[in-house]
């Protein structure tokens, strides 16, 4: 898929970012204030300076999105590029757009200075797992959770 462009995310992208969040089984909303409160978060985080959301697009519609976010750690002098979502419709998976979009994010990350990109992936997904390795990605910690 040679055609895919990358770039940030618009305001206009926003019913499909959101969209493309529920295929990892996000919460969906229910009712309009609640969609108007995801909105306005998704809003909030592309006027973030530390947040980036960025999608793929193919002819025009957006077919993956990635959200970012650049953080501060105590202990070192640069930046960590976390990758909270990393999502291609369903549709178009296993044909390179998620791998280039890691390669994008690796480039700004590489400009960032970032001393590593790190990211989560549920237990269940363990398609993901593969292609995480398969790009150079390497399990390095176990993530814990309390719900509150």
């Amino acid at each position: 898929m040679k055609n895919i462009i990358i770039k940030k995310a618009s305001k206009n992208n926003i019913p499909v970012v959101l969209g493309l969040l529920y295929e990892l089984d996000r919460p969906r909303p229910q009712n309009n204030s609640e969609a108007e409160r995801f909105e306005n978060k998704v809003k909030k985080y592309m006027n973030d300076t530390d947040k980036q959301i960025l999608v793929a697009k193919l002819d025009g519609n957006v077919i993956g999105v990635v959200s970012i976010m650049f953080l501060a750690r105590l202990n070192r002098k640069t930046p960590e590029m976390y990758i909270p979502e990393l999502v291609i419709a369903k549709n178009y998976r296993g044909k390179g757009i998620g791998k280039k979009i890691i390669k994008y994010c690796v480039e700004i990350a590489t400009k960032k200075k970032c001393h590593r990109i790190r990211l989560e992936s549920g237990n269940q997904r363990i398609k993901s797992h593969e292609f995480y390795r398969k790009i150079g990605f390497e399990q390095t910690s176990l993530s814990f959770t309390k719900i509150v």
